[in-house]
């Protein structure tokens, strides 16, 4: 699927003449089943919302609206793709483009820790919230929570990420949580924490949230040592994608190891797939859904 420029023109109009469009198209689309094969894979969308433009090769490649859409419209078009990640402004541009029909949506909910500012790590909900999510038909939640014991702003974080969790358990909604250690660094810089150990800890921090954890999912990286690190829960799992890499193939054999561990079910991905470093996002999305499901066909 691509956006020409009357799809453009059609989408800047309606926000401007019949905004409530977008917000119908979003709650009234054709939906599915959240599992039909035990397996999913997501393609993420909520970067810019925290003040994150760019990738390696390109400093604001997310800036670029119209070519974020069309790289989300080429992914979600592939059926091995199940759905969106998304905050509410890309979620409703898709819906009302119609890349959402029979799509799972998850919402973002925790934008506030913008990269780069001094509060990053007070990372308070303003996208999503669950009554909200139930309103427009969505599928699920997703919170970011980095975890950092030299900064006190991860106390509150890890208050509100606990009552989003409470939230979506008395919603029936599935969230996903991702841990990630971090520390302040002598500069003050906000870095995270290497090595399977920091990680662990962030995951059984993340597992214990709430009042049940019924309705949680984890979202990790890879690039540890998974299977012990997959040993710290019995949760739901899921993989986050990261940066796009110079060496894809890498990072897919790493995805295909990791998707053997019991826990892990699926992909969450992102600028790896929407902005590839040889800029074919089809081919990058194929390749992610052979990782998740090495069955089926994509060619």
């Amino acid at each position: 699927m691509t956006i020409n420029d009357a799809d453009w023109a059609g989408l800047i109009a309606t926000r401007r003449r019949e905004a409530d469009r977008l917000r119908a198209a979003l709650a009234n689309r054709p939906r599915r089943e959240l599992l039909t094969d035990d397996r999913l894979l997501i393609v993420a969308a909520d970067h810019s919302a925290r003040g994150v433009l760019g990738v390696p090769e390109d400093p604001t490649a997310i800036a670029d609206r119209r070519r974020t859409l069309e790289a989300l419209a080429v992914a979600l078009a592939n059926p091995g793709v199940d759905g969106l990640l998304a905050s509410p402004d890309i979620a409703e541009e898709l819906a009302l483009l119609g890349a959402l029909d029979n799509r799972l949506v998850f919402g973002t909910m925790n934008r506030g820790g913008l990269a780069g500012a001094r509060w990053e790590l007070d990372d308070r909900m303003t996208a999503y919230r669950v009554d909200r999510l139930r309103e427009l038909g969505l599928d699920g939640a997703k919170v970011l929570l980095r975890l950092a014991d030299n900064d006190p702003a991860t106390a509150p974080t890890i208050e509100s990420v606990a009552k989003a969790v409470d939230d979506c358990g008395r919603a029936g909604l599935p969230i996903m949580v991702e841990p990630l250690p971090f520390t302040r660094d002598s500069s003050e810089r906000v870095v995270p924490l290497e090595g399977d150990e920091a990680l662990m800890r962030a995951i059984g921090i993340a597992t214990a949230l709430g009042s049940t954890s019924t309705s949680t999912w984890l979202k990790v990286p890879t690039g540890h040592d998974m299977r012990r690190v997959m040993a710290a829960t019995s949760l739901p799992t899921l993989l986050l994608g990261g940066n796009p890499s110079r060496d894809p193939e890498t990072t897919y054999r790493s995805w295909s190891a990791a998707m053997e561990i019991e826990q892990i079910f699926g992909l969450v991905v992102g600028r790896s797939l929407l902005y590839p470093v040889d800029g074919d996002v089809d081919g990058a999305v194929r390749r992610a859904v052979q990782v998740v499901r090495p069955e089926r066909s994509t060619a």
